[in-house]
């Protein structure tokens, strides 16, 4: 690799690290148009294309990484991360197994695998791999986290705990384990130590739009509404597409009276997800509290079209980034 090559990969590197994704993906592009055959160029903007969600650029770029080196493990992975995120899980898994057969130190490629599993729905498999990882690194923090979710995915919130706070023990630093442990004490009713456990989320990010809404869903179900409205507002003004958050805020204007402002809500939660029948009802709900009977009916007569599904909750994102930094 000539210097110039270097200096651009390096280069792409720290852009991307600071956030700069187009601006890596320009530095990395100048290290393959002074080499097309670094792999490890096109590697690093794969990993770029990802953080863009551009998953097919990032599949196109990691096939030709493996192509120049077939024992590129990164490659594999990221190539992995992709066909899952677009669905595609059978090749998912079958990219995933050759990067653990190539890894000299599999426990992170486990974890992976295990992601995969849990987006496929296969939570037994998620934990076995999980399991392994455990195995394989006993102080390995993410994988008791991606663990805990697994057990919490399946309703076994007791464990999921269990797990959560032995990766808090290795990092305590990791805000999303708070407030995956925050939810799992919030679906077990312990509200003072969900709460507890979102603050500390809070505290640790400041922009966890999420802990900030299973904060309010807390408040809510102690009945303090006006911080939960609080939470619930946060958690918009951090992401004003948070459809969760629009959602839980319309309920909490509806238990204090405010039919107006639930519809508002509501309204806003069906602009961003339109096949979302609970919140339909509730609207509907809303409308019937006011005398609107049209209004109402018709978002009933929606929400059944719609076979009444609750709203999807997504509190926990991504465990971990598959690309190695």
């Amino acid at each position: 690799m000539s210097s110039q090559e270097n200096d651009a990969i390096k280069q792409g590197n720290l852009l991307r690290d600071k956030g700069d994704l187009d601006g890596a993906i320009a530095a990395y592009t100048e290290a393959i148009s002074l080499d097309s055959q670094n792999a490890e160029a096109y590697c690093g903007r794969a990993r770029v294309y990802a953080e863009k969600g551009e998953f097919d650029r990032t599949i196109t770029d990691c096939t030709e990484a493996i192509r120049l080196n077939p024992e590129y493990v990164e490659a594999y992975r990221g190539r992995a991360s992709s066909y899952a995120e677009k669905g595609e899980f059978d090749r998912a898994i079958t990219d995933i197994n050759e990067a653990i057969r190539l890894a000299p130190e599999p426990s992170q490629v486990y974890c992976n695998r295990a992601w995969i599993y849990f987006k496929k729905g296969c939570l037994d498999e998620a934990i076995a791999d999980y399991t392994e990882a455990i195995r394989l690194n006993p102080e390995y923090a993410v994988a008791y986290y991606g663990r805990g979710y697994s057990y919490a995915g399946k309703g076994n919130h007791a464990r999921a705990i269990a797990d959560y706070t032995k990766s808090i023990r290795l990092n305590s630093e990791y805000a999303a384990v708070y407030n995956a442990r925050g939810y799992s004490y919030l679906e077990k009713g312990d509200h003072a130590r969900a709460i507890a456990d979102f603050t500390e989320a809070i505290h640790l990010n400041p922009k966890h739009g999420w802990a900030y809404d299973n904060r309010g869903r807390a408040y809510n179900e102690k009945g303090d509404l006006d911080k939960a409205i609080a939470d619930y507002t946060e958690a918009i003004h951090l992401n004003p597409k948070h459809v969760n958050a629009y959602y839980n805020r319309g309920y909490a204007y509806g238990e204090k009276g405010d039919h107006d402002k639930a519809i508002a809500d509501y309204t806003e939660a069906i602009h961003l997800n339109p096949k979302d029948a609970e919140v339909y009802y509730n609207r509907g709900k809303a409308y019937s509290e006011k005398g609107d009977k049209a209004k109402a009916k018709a978002d009933f007569a929606q929400a059944k079209k719609l076979k009444r599904k609750p709203a999807s909750v997504d509190f926990f994102g991504k465990i971990f980034r598959f690309f190695s930094k």
